[in-house]
């Protein structure tokens, strides 16, 4: 069964996103600019992306709501080997505890591979965020037990929470000021509660809601639910954060376009024809070499 390239989300790995995309074993990445327009159609049926870069061994079809993009068995072999399980107690990697802030109110606590860097936090669309500590992986995630339960932050926050307070952002003195109270807190508990193979690491606020645009672009006012056969979107990239991509869109106003959606679909190249737009270049895939819009 033979299939093009396929979307597999967005990925954070520097200050800009990236899409991703798969044929088999085969993976590239467009990276995406603000001011440069998006313009795709859905193809065909979308499909299972498989589990830790495998690609899904019968091509399962998934409904078009799912933000997971994964089929029942690859969903469970992904969540068997990530770091919320309890099967890596004995990886050697060394891992960090971080504090991050999503809007007023909602700050969480969790950990990350100490490689991966900010990544994981831009990926989650955390707006400001402070290192707590890093050492081996037992260690963060007991600090991450200690820290949920005594300053009475979670480990996880639905992210239509997150989307929801984004569009009304206090300034960025208010966002340093609630992460710096609450690092105050975190590190008030060390050599009490913390374990003693972690190492605390200094404040450093890092706060990234210029690099996610979202300091320039209006607010977004609607959402897209879902892909179908033939269906378009189009749009100029205003801001991103997370998942989410936010679209100025012909109409007038302002979409957001979760690219959990359009994991697993194939995306062809959708520009009117004689409609080009004047003066926003369209991203392309890299190294694809297709003209005229996203592949």
């Amino acid at each position: 069964m033979a299939f093009g390239w396929r979307c597999t989300g967005v990925a954070w790995p520097g200050d800009g996103p990236e899409l991703g995309w798969s044929r088999g074993r085969e993976r590239r990445v467009s990276v995406l600019a603000y001011g440069s327009g998006l313009r795709f159609r859905a193809v065909g049926e979308r499909h299972c992306v498989g589990a830790r870069g495998n690609p899904c061994p019968v091509a399962a079809v998934v409904p078009a709501r799912s933000t997971g993009g994964r089929c029942p068995e690859c969903a469970r072999l992904d969540r068997a080997h990530s770091v919320a399980a309890d099967t890596l107690a004995d990886d050697p990697r060394p891992y960090r505890v971080y504090l991050a802030w999503f809007g007023p109110g909602l700050v969480k606590v969790g950990i990350t591979r100490e490689e991966r860097g900010g990544a994981r936090l831009r990926e989650q669309g955390a707006v400001a965020y402070t290192w707590l500590g890093r050492g081996p992986l037992m260690a963060a995630r007991r600090t991450e037990e200690v820290l949920r339960a005594a300053l009475g932050v979670p480990d996880r926050i639905p992210y239509a929470r997150k989307r929801a307070v984004r569009g009304q952002l206090p300034g960025e003195r208010q966002r340093f000021g609630e992460v710096v109270e609450l690092y105050g807190r975190a590190v008030g508990l060390q050599g009490r509660d913390w374990p003693k193979s972690l190492e605390p690491l200094s404040l450093e606020v890092v706060d990234h809601a210029r690099a996610f645009g979202l300091d320039r672009s209006a607010r977004a006012t609607r959402a897209v639910g879902e892909l179908v056969d033939g269906g378009v979107v189009a749009g100029r990239l205003v801001a991103a954060a997370g998942p989410d991509l936010h679209l100025e869109v012909d109409e007038g106003g302002v979409i957001v376009l979760d690219t959990r959606l359009i994991t697993g679909w194939e995306l062809a190249a959708a520009t009117p024809p004689g409609k080009g737009e004047v003066g926003v270049p369209l991203i392309d895939i890299a190294g694809g070499g297709v003209q005229g819009g996203l592949f």
